[in-house]
């Protein structure tokens, strides 16, 4: 492997990730791109392979360790382009891991390219081209939002619809903190929080708990 693939992804050096899991990365980068000529995969200002890498290849592997790893599925809740579930499931298959990634997106055609690229990369995933919203008493290890819908949407949306779970994983933004104060303030949340290998202004969220509160 050249040292140019190696240093693409040297921020995932002291996290679970093999150096044969970054080939994976690199064939999935170019599928995002000649797909995004026909279809937006992605914005077209971030289809470049260094953009992917770097804002959602490097983004979405970063929450590896969140991941509860002994749970027979996780779930990406409005996948979009694959990020983080078809990365997480990357890991996953390198790690010589059989837990099964269920990739939520509304979208036929991602849902289709989401399909192609698990085929094409033999991951372990099952693609469900639904409203997550509209599944009720789901049952998973590891939830991930992404770029989905706000906080409040999403806390709600879980305690509504899911009978089980481990632990849920927010990626926040530059707004983030002030979304999670005011989320706080109508729900207890028990957590913990990590800074963001791509962003200074973003960090993480890895949620075990969520009660809402008694107004």
């Amino acid at each position: 492997m050249d040292n140019e693939i190696l240093n693409s992804y040297s921020r995932l050096n002291n996290l679970n990730v093999s150096r044969e899991t970054f080939l994976d990365f690199e064939n999935y980068a170019s599928f995002i791109l000649e797909e995004n000529e026909k279809i937006n995969i992605i914005s077209k200002n971030t289809a470049s392979k260094k953009t992917i890498i770097d804002r959602h290849i490097v983004d979405s592997a970063q929450i590896i360790d969140f991941v509860d790893l002994k749970s027979n599925t996780t779930t990406d809740l409005g996948s979009g382009g694959g990020f983080p579930g078809i990365i997480i499931a990357i890991i996953l298959k390198n790690m010589k891991n059989n837990m099964n990634v269920h990739l939520y997106e509304k979208s036929y055609r991602k849902s289709n390219f989401l399909q192609e690229v698990s085929k094409k990369l033999s991951l372990n995933t099952k693609v469900f081209q639904k409203n997550i919203f509209e599944i009720k008493n789901v049952e998973t290890g590891t939830i991930m939002s992404r770029a989905f819908k706000p906080m409040p949407v999403v806390l709600n949306l879980v305690y509504e619809n899911f009978l089980k779970y481990k632990n849920l994983i927010f990626f926040m933004g530059k707004s983030g903190k002030s979304v999670f104060e005011n989320s706080k303030k109508n729900w207890k949340l028990e957590y913990t929080e990590k800074k963001s290998l791509t962003n200074k202004d973003s960090f993480l969220l890895n949620i075990k708990k969520i009660k809402k509160k008694n107004r």
